[in-house]
């Protein structure tokens, strides 16, 4: 078990999940005070020890699930007494007829069996029979073959196909009340779909476990493996994946602003304080040895936001931005400015706001970023920022430019991106391609590099916080 244990923490690690030597002694601990026969309180006791945000509990249950599957054999009810037995394994013409163990064989169960044993065991709440029709279903259709290297996800594609789930989840919500009736057939239907989601879930613990028994844990956990939301490429987050990182953005910026604020006091110490220092000489004879420096006040660095928001780094600006006006009491200005071939400030519409995600969602709606064709153009956003805001930048502004550098072969106008740093404290450019794709096609950020202090490639919110965490 202790074995298992250090292989399942070695994948949270491996996944991205902190997991700490002394959070891996008190996962032992709690091994030693609960069952381990009863699989729910394992599943509770290592998730308290083990897990310390809520938006990783999905990675820990997927990694749960191939440490810790089950591997108790399949069991299938008793067939009915006037039907004929079922052919032994190997008998027949053909070689998948019987049933088999572990990935491979079928089911000796009838479709129309499997079918009924599903519904009975959906319709009365039976967990166990629901796990031997699902298990049953598997034999029979899944198609599973030792050493095979298919994914899970094909397998209970084959499986949910023969199941005829529409039809299914019809007998769940059995004749259809009258009109005034309609919340109850609305109930009924709702109830239905969650039991049918159950099934599936079902269906997929039981592939997943026989995989586990074919490949091994170690093996099928690499490949089953999901994201941390800090971990998620943002540029091609699907819906579900987009809302977690927005949950994951509000606590990301607590935690950014404050360790800009303790690093900040920190950082550096004040001048010299000349009356404490004579003052505490005093017991050397005046020479004086301990220097006593005044506290710091270190000056907050000005942030200018240069994004490109056309669609193909449209969500990257966005949560860029929201997370940088989340902070931005860290910074003592922060300016937004947004372009795809014309360039428009949206600093006011973060003004007054307590969400930042309502800003960004006026920036797509209002912002005046197009002049032309609607085809992202560096050269004439970047111009025109020059030629408006230059003026404003100091040497205590950082310039964030936001972008894949994909400049459509227009002109580059890198010379105003030198021009700006001889103004600016700093000129990042983060771009959330990743790096093997700079310079192909009609990225030309080689053109824009040398002029910058650093091109950062920043596709995931942990780049992102790791970029922002460095700002000063």
């Amino acid at each position: 078990m202790l074995d298992v244990l250090a292989d399942f923490i070695g994948e949270l690690r491996s996944a991205g999940i902190p997991v700490s030597t002394t959070e891996h002694l008190d996962a032992v601990r709690a091994l030693g005070v609960i069952d381990l026969g009863v699989r729910r309180d394992l599943h509770d006791a290592l998730a308290a020890t083990l897990v310390k945000n809520g938006d990783h509990l999905a990675v820990f249950d997927t990694a749960f699930e191939v440490f810790f599957a089950l591997r108790d054999e399949d069991v299938e009810p008793p067939r009915d007494e006037t039907a004929p037995p079922p052919s032994p394994p190997g008998a027949g013409s053909d070689p998948g007829e019987g049933r088999g163990s572990g990935a491979g064989g079928s089911s000796s169960l009838s479709a129309e069996e499997i079918a009924e044993m599903l519904y009975r065991a959906l319709r009365d709440g039976d967990a166990s029979g629901l796990r031997r029709g699902a298990s049953a279903a598997v034999a029979r259709y899944a198609g599973m073959e030792p050493g095979r290297p298919v994914g899970g996800t094909y397998y209970l594609y084959r499986t949910l196909r023969h199941l005829d789930l529409e039809s299914l989840e019809r007998r769940l919500v059995g004749e259809q009340p009258s009109g005034e009736d309609a919340l109850r057939a609305r109930v009924a239907r709702d109830e239905a779909r969650a039991r049918i989601e159950r099934l599936k879930r079902e269906v997929e613990r039981v592939i997943r476990e026989r995989l586990v028994e074919d490949r091994g844990a170690a093996t099928l956990a690499k490949s089953v493996r999901r994201p941390l939301p800090e971990d998620i490429d943002v540029m091609h987050a699907n819906r579900e994946e987009l809302a977690q990182l927005e949950r994951a953005l509000r606590p990301l910026s607590r935690k950014l602003a404050t360790r800009l604020a303790r690093r900040r006091r920190r950082r550096h110490r004040g001048p010299v304080d000349l009356r404490r220092t004579v003052r505490g000489s005093l017991s050397t004879g005046g020479v004086p040895l301990d220097l006593r420096f005044k506290p710091p006040r270190p000056a907050k660095p000005e942030i200018m936001v240069v994004a490109d928001v056309s669609g193909s780094v449209a969500s990257f600006a966005r949560f860029t931005l929201h997370l940088v006006h989340a902070i931005s009491t860290q910074f003592s200005k922060v300016r937004s400015f947004v372009f795809v071939d014309g360039l428009d400030e949206v600093t006011s519409f973060f003004e007054g706001v307590d969400d930042p995600l309502e800003a960004v969602a006026r920036i797509n709606a209002e912002a005046d970023v197009v002049a032309f064709d609607g085809h992202s153009d560096y050269g004439r956003a970047l111009g025109d920022f020059y030629a408006r805001f230059a003026r404003d930048v100091t040497r205590r502004t950082t310039i964030l430019i936001l972008g894949d550098g994909r400049n459509n072969y227009h002109p580059s106008r890198a010379d105003v991106i030198g021009a700006l740093r001889t103004r600016a404290r700093a000129v990042y450019w983060l771009n959330p391609e990743p790096t093997s794709y700079w310079n192909s096609g009609d990225s030309i950020i080689a053109e824009y590099a040398p002029y910058c202090d650093r091109v950062v490639e920043c596709r995931t919110l942990r780049q992102l916080e790791a970029f922002v965490g460095t700002l000063e």
